[in-house]
Parts: structure tokens; sequence; C-alpha cells
């Protein structure tokens, strides 16, 4: 159930549901599922948001030369999956000594599904920050050309202007676009003590399926800066901010938070 009323300041409190806006893991040794038997609680997992293959009929439109670019940014294994689709459909072949800026080790290892990761260029950032990642660039971004590959309707800001004023030469790529996803069946009934977004298109969806969901005590976690910022603009409190070099990760921050929420119930 949609919780109604007016946004409270947020402190750590007991906590017993928490929705996890992305997929269900699929292995059961996810971190996520160490945190409910650790702190009792229960974790629910509904994608807020579907992706949406731009098709290759549609993507020539953009007149983009897949191989005249020698560097390749992703942010997300959704990206990855989109660029290397969109290859295949347009019998486009990679160069070897493409790079490979990824913006987290998770997403850099990921490339293997499509590469042979050890033989390619492929660097990442250390703490899943675009700082992070800018700070790799900038030791290879000499003489390189860049395809950002991102959503139609999310790219990261905070990239292009980094490119851009940086000097680099860069061509964003948009292979997918996000559209909002039915979440309501998952509130049904339900109240939920933290939310968790990974992506603005996900704060997009909350009011897309509940224009006036109001937030009154819920808890609101962020992974990124453009997520934090849809959020605040959105006119809710965030109370847990990621990455973070003490929160590298949402589940970390949870783990935190938790900690905190469980000494508050004592």
């Amino acid at each position: 159930m949609v919780k109604n009323g007016s946004k409270n300041s947020v402190t750590a409190k007991a906590t017993k549901r928490i929705l996890i806006s992305q997929p269900r893991p699929e292995s059961d040794k996810s971190p996520y599922f160490d945190l409910e038997k650790k702190y009792n609680v229960e974790l629910y997992f509904h994608p807020f948001i579907k992706l949406e293959g731009i098709p290759a009929r549609e993507f020539r439109k953009q007149k983009i030369d897949i191989p005249y670019y020698t560097a390749v940014m992703f942010t997300s294994r959704n990206a990855i999956d989109h660029f290397f689709r969109m290859c295949e459909e347009m019998k486009v072949t990679i160069g070897q000594d493409t790079k490979y800026f990824c913006i987290t080790e998770a997403v850099a290892l990921y490339l293997q599904k499509f590469i042979l990761y050890r033989k390619r260029k492929v660097f990442y950032g250390a703490d899943g920050t675009n700082k992070s990642m800018f700070d790799v660039i900038n030791k290879h971004k000499e003489n390189e050309k860049f395809l950002y590959v991102c959503s139609e309707n999310q790219q990261d800001n905070e990239i292009v202007n980094w490119l851009k004023t940086n000097k680099c030469e860069y061509q964003l790529a948009f292979m997918y676009r996000t559209i909002s996803n039915d979440i309501k069946e998952v509130f049904n009934g339900k109240d939920f003590d933290v939310i968790c977004f990974f992506t603005p298109s996900g704060v997009k969806s909350l009011f897309d399926n509940f224009p006036s969901f109001t937030q009154n005590g819920t808890v609101i976690g962020a992974f990124g800066n453009n997520t934090s910022k849809a959020v605040e603009e959105a006119g809710l409190n965030l109370a847990i901010q990621v990455p973070s070099p003490q929160k590298p990760s949402m589940v970390a921050a949870l783990d935190q938070y938790l900690l905190s929420a469980s000494s508050v119930k004592k």
C-alpha cells in the first residue's frame, strides 16, 4: 500500500520490509540475502523500469560509425548487452585494440560474456563513482575517440560534461531506452520501510504508477549522483546515498543503515 501524508525527516528506525527496485538476484549467494538473515528483514525485488532495445534500422539514423571509435564507455551491464547486440545486428566487428572503460569492476567483468577479457584493454574505476572512472580515463585519453553507450532518455550529464571539459572526442550512442514498469502489484497491501532506487527512471516510474505518492517516513536510498538528484527533485528526503568510500554498494549502505536501526530498536 502506498503511504500518504507529508514528508518527514528521516532517521534510522526499526525496519521490516525493504523494496529493491531491481530484478531478484539469480544467485542465492547474493549478499542481499545475507542481509535478510543478519537483520531478520524481508527484501522484495521488483524492477521499476524495463529496457527496450533500439533496433539497428533506427540506430542507423544516428549516423554513428562504431569501428571509428577507439574506446567504449559502459556504466551498466545493460549498456554492454545492447552494444554487442547492436554490433551483431549491424555486422560490425570490434577491433582487438579497442579500449573499454567501465564504471565498476563488476561491469568490466561482464565483458567476458562477449570478449576474450584477458587479451583486451579493459579499465574500471576503483569505487564505482564517475570520478574514479574519470581518473582511469585521464591516464589513457590521449588520441582516443570515445563512444559512450547509454539510454536514449538516461545519459549521465556528469559524464558528458567531463568529456566536454576535458576536450575529449566523443559521441553518445543511444542503443536502448528505458520505460516505466507496472509496479502496482508489489505495493498491493504492503508498506515498505525502505525503497532503494538505482536510476532516475526508477524514480519517475514510482510517480508514473502513483502520482500522489508521498514519503511519510519511508527511507529512500539512491545509487549514483543522477539518481540522488532525481530523488531530491521529486521532493523526497534522501537518507541513503551510494556510492561513497565507506559505502561502495547498496548492500554495504543497507548493512550500515540496518546496523544503526537495530541499535535504535534496542
